[in-house]
């Protein structure tokens, strides 16, 4: 069965959404010959190679729009630092930071609706910038456009698109009512005409069901994008989510891994990437997502912390996998200041001596 999975996918033939339903909630399906036959697809496009994306909160609250789930939502309590547009010399040094630090793409994000046109313009004379001074990717995460606004950042050389799908079309409803589940739809083949990367995901744990997972996957491999990011829900208080949804009890790490191998089957040649929450919901077992993906976010993400560089690094080389980068891993880590690995600490009196401490 399992041997049938992979060279199902690698040969371009997708399977049904019953099939996918199986493989996502059916306990007869044993997790980890599961995880084998993800990365056989994933190993056949990508080898053991990891890339790296770090994040840049460019525009950070202030957002018009209602997300149930975001930090930044204008009906979010959330404690965020909110701030306008980052100066140009911030950005570029962010930039040159993220290069250095072994990133492959450089993803700056924009809290809002949708840019302006005057912005899309200062959008398109950063790109350049960046593109001009740095060898590394860029990624754009701005809201809503439309084909002129997608064609002017396509000109000013821009690599990829990021424009997260969330959910299924049937559950999006539950979680926005400020824009339609059609308007992101809109702006991804706005993206697509213009002949940009298309970057697109999704987040589980916000109260949808497994068929949402797999309908939202399904629309994905239609749209054959070559980047799907998979969120796993972080519950921030303030949110409007947060206080009637409870990730934990339906986001075990198994079912992560589980909706990870699904991504990769239904889209064998795209980057997968374990994004936001790896560290709270894969728990003991999130080096496990690096054999159905073949990316990952350091330095933490949108709203929250993650995991240290150092760290991160570490648990990549620990699992004999490489980093897409001109520069070595040995060296990456000696930069972020450490292995990751905590030293030894000894044993004190109050270890040592329970009996005789003060209850």
């Amino acid at each position: 069965m399992f041997e049938h999975l992979s060279q199902q996918s690698l040969a371009g033939n997708s399977m049904t959404k019953a099939e996918a339903m199986e493989l996502l909630t059916s306990s007869s399906v044993a997790l980890l010959p599961l995880l084998q036959a993800a990365y056989t697809v994933r190993h056949h496009y990508w080898k053991n190679e990891v890339s790296i994306h770090i994040l840049n909160n460019a525009k950070n609250g202030n957002c018009p729009e209602d997300c149930g789930y975001c930090a930044q939502a204008k009906t979010s309590k959330a404690g965020i630092e909110s701030y306008p547009i980052k100066s140009e010399s911030e950005i570029l040094e962010e930039a040159r930071q993220a290069y250095e630090g072994g990133a492959y793409r450089y993803c700056m994000v924009f809290s809002g609706r949708g840019p302006s046109k005057k912005n899309v313009e200062k959008l398109s004379g950063l790109i350049k910038k960046i593109k001009e001074t740095y060898p590394i990717q860029v990624c754009l995460s701005p809201g809503l456009v439309d084909e002129a606004d997608a064609q002017a950042l396509k000109e000013a050389g821009l690599d990829r698109f990021n424009h997260n799908l969330n959910s299924s079309e049937s559950f999006y409803p539950s979680i926005c009512s400020t824009h339609t589940y059609q308007d992101r739809l809109n702006t991804l083949q706005s993206v697509k005409k213009a002949g940009i990367s298309m970057c697109s995901g999704m987040i589980i744990g916000l109260g949808e069901t497994a068929q949402d997972v797999v309908d939202v996957l399904f629309t994905l491999r239609d749209l054959e994008s070559p980047s799907i990011p998979i969120n796993f829900y972080m519950p921030i208080e303030g949110t409007d989510l947060q206080t009637n949804t409870d990730p934990f009890s339906n986001l075990s790490p198994e079912y992560c891994l589980r909706v990870l191998c699904l991504a990769r089957f239904l889209n064998p040649k795209a980057e997968i990437r374990a994004a936001a929450g790896r560290e709270m919901h894969l728990r003991s077992m999130q080096v496990m997502a690096l054999y159905p993906a073949n990316s990952i976010f350091m330095e933490g993400y949108l709203n929250t912390v993650g995991n240290s560089a150092a760290q991160t690094l570490q648990m990549i080389k620990d699992a004999g996998f490489t980093v897409k980068t001109e520069f070595s891993l040995d060296a990456l880590l000696n930069k972020a200041k450490g292995t990751g690995i905590e030293q030894p600490i000894l044993k004190g009196k109050e270890s040592l001596r329970k009996a005789l401490q003060p209850n």
